[in-house]
């Protein structure tokens, strides 16, 4: 029964109270709701019932409510994953649990929790992901609370072919201890092949928590009640992809550019997936069956041997192509794979991180073996590989403008090795062995790190070389289709005009009908000097500054190594100079427009 109606009928509440009532529950989430019931429930059956209702709470209110609250620190959206699973487990056991993107958390109300868990991926250079940046530096300022009460959780997820693997989940860590609170299960840093490991690490966790809030509730009076239905969610996900159809994969660079890059076009019809300017597609791929022999040929093996995958027997050669990452290689497979062949140059690389982490980033599987040839057996074979993961690719498409389609931009990863020819796993599968009409499994993953704004008439300025303009195609079609009246800039910059303008008659027309403003290009080889998007920045830094006092919106997206940190230094000596800022004010400008959402980034 709504509380609005409680005035219609007969009542025990004076209208004051009824308005108290109404006031207070306009202001509770539904777990908040249902922990009140509880509350009021169990002070009805006590002896004491009719003693005041403020002398009731102030005996219960100097411990916090007893119940999980779960956090999520993601870029990518890996963490969100985990931690959406966590709470549908926890509400399945009947434990009381919230689920927070770490951007809507109040660092402030740990002081009120029992329980805590961090879910928390790592971006760049051991930076916390944009959406937790501002809790991140709560914790470690002077307001940060005693949390002498609180028991937490963190799951790390990272890559370690980083220097800076899973530091996130590590300073949360070190952060929530500093401040007395208590961890009541080990931390876990995760690599990319998290998933089995994390599920596990999730049950140890909530029979963890279920065991101490149970043995809690004995002694409250509260009734603590379970939290209510999920949000819903699209049957298609990572774990449940959808099969699609490929409808277009065509090459959009010309004859003579050093690159490959495909626009790539996919139809979702009857799936009922729906995605945002700014969220990516996951592509499950399938790997070369011509590189999985040659890896069988180069230690010793005929691909018939047998192998338990999840459960199930299959052959070996099945296993490399659909379950093993058999292209990127990473430090854990060059130092596992030294001391099988006691090669060593492996060896020496094993023992210099920086080196170990340069070389696996940059050679594939089949190359590491081939550094000194050793006889494995199937087993060793495949302790050697992480799972096969799907790539994610920033989508280059409206829903608004293509409908039941989705659209990639995919540069091919291609280069030369000896007298033979390296591809990229994902990409050279979208490119080269998937034919039109041919089935490939997708989904969606959102990204709320990397959206345009709400309000229509703010000016948007796009940085997108090479395929990181594909999520700026997306934002220019949503724009146009919402007739939206906020200025539009683009930078875009590749190698030459001729052949790597990315598509070149669609930007130009965009610019002819207005809703491209200003279109700003560096193209690095078509003069002697290279020129790159950030110089474009600085030839134009007293307009990128007006538009920034105008409300303007900066989005970058594209290679995380170089570009991202050329374009971020130019936008500081932009805030610097023409607003008039010493180097440490500027930083922190551009660092409170992170936390504003209104410098938002997509790199890789």
């Amino acid at each position: 029964m709504l509380l609005k109606e409680l005035s219609a009928l007969a009542s025990p509440l004076n209208d004051q109270q009824i308005g108290q009532l109404q006031q207070a529950a306009s202001e509770l989430s539904p777990q908040q709701l249902a922990w009140v019931s509880g509350y009021f429930w169990g002070i009805s059956q006590t002896s004491g019932a009719t003693q005041p209702i403020n002398q009731a709470a102030a005996a219960v209110s100097s411990q916090p409510a007893g119940k999980l609250s779960i956090i999520f620190a993601s870029q990518t959206g890996n963490a969100k994953g985990v931690a959406e699973a966590l709470k549908e487990e926890a509400a399945a056991v009947g434990i009381a649990v919230e689920l927070f993107d770490a951007s809507d958390y109040k660092g402030k109300n740990l002081a009120k929790e029992t329980h805590v868990i961090i879910v928390a991926s790592t971006n760049g250079e051991g930076e916390a992901p944009d959406n937790a940046i501002e809790l991140h530096e709560f914790l470690q300022s002077k307001k940060a609370p005693k949390l002498d009460n609180l028991h937490y959780g963190v799951i790390g997820l990272g890559d370690s072919s980083y220097e800076f693997f899973c530091q996130t989940g590590k300073d949360f860590d070190a952060f929530l201890s500093k401040q007395g609170a208590t961890p009541f299960i080990e931390r876990v840093d995760l690599d990319v092949d998290y998933e089995a490991p994390a599920a596990e690490w999730r049950k140890q966790a909530l029979d963890k928590v279920k065991e101490a809030l149970a043995s809690e509730a004995q002694s409250a009076q509260v009734v603590q009640l379970p939290v209510g239905q999920a949000a819903h969610t699209s049957q298609y996900s990572k774990q449940n992809p959808y099969t699609a159809t490929l409808l277009t994969s065509q090459k959009i660079t010309g004859r003579d550019s050093g690159k490959d890059v495909r626009h790539i076009e996919i139809d979702l019809d009857g799936s009922g997936l729906t995605y945002q300017p700014g969220d990516a597609l996951g592509v499950w791929f399938e790997n070369s069956p011509e590189l999985a022999s040659a890896i069988l040929k180069q230690v010793g093996l005929t691909g018939d041997e047998v192998v338990e995958v999840d459960g199930d027997s299959i052959s070996l050669q099945k296993a490399l192509v659909e379950k093993y990452e058999i292209t990127s290689a990473n430090p854990q497979l060059v130092t596992q794979y030294a001391e099988l062949s006691g090669s060593k140059k492996l060896e020496k690389l094993a023992t210099d991180k920086d080196k170990l982490r340069q070389y696996s980033g940059n050679t594939q599987v089949i190359d590491v073996l081939s550094e000194k040839k050793a006889k494995l057996t199937a087993e060793q074979l495949v302790g050697l590989l992480r799972r096969l993961t799907p790539r994610l690719y920033s989508i280059a498409s409206s829903q608004s403008e293509v409908d039941e389609e989705v659209h990639l931009t995919v540069g091919v990863v291609e280069y030369q090795q000896g007298d033979e020819t390296r591809f990229g796993g994902a990409s050279s599968f979208l490119s080269h062995r998937l034919e039109e009409g041919d089935d490939v499994k997708v989904f969606v993953e959102h990204n709320n790190n990397f959206k345009l704004p709400q309000d229509d008439n703010a000016p948007v300025i796009m940085i997108g070389p090479g395929t990181g303009i594909a999520p700026f195609r997306s934002f220019v079609q949503e724009r146009d289709n919402r007739d939206a009246e906020g200025k539009n800039w683009l930078f875009f910059g590749d190698r030459t005009f001729t052949q790597d303008f990315l598509y070149q008659v669609e930007w130009q027309k965009y610019l002819k009908s207005g809703i491209v403003n200003q279109l700003d290009v560096a193209f690095s080889r078509d003069q002697q000097e290279k020129v790159y998007v950030q110089h474009r920045i600085l030839e134009h830094a007293a307009q990128v500054w007006q538009w920034l006092q105008d409300g303007a919106y900066i989005y970058v997206c594209g290679d995380a190594t170089r570009m991202a940190k050329d374009v971020h230094e130019a936008l500081i000596c932009v805030v610097e100079q023409h607003g008039q800022k010493t180097r440490e004010a500027a930083e922190q400008f551009v660092n409170e427009l992170r936390k504003a959402k209104r410098y938002q980034r997509d790199v890789y």
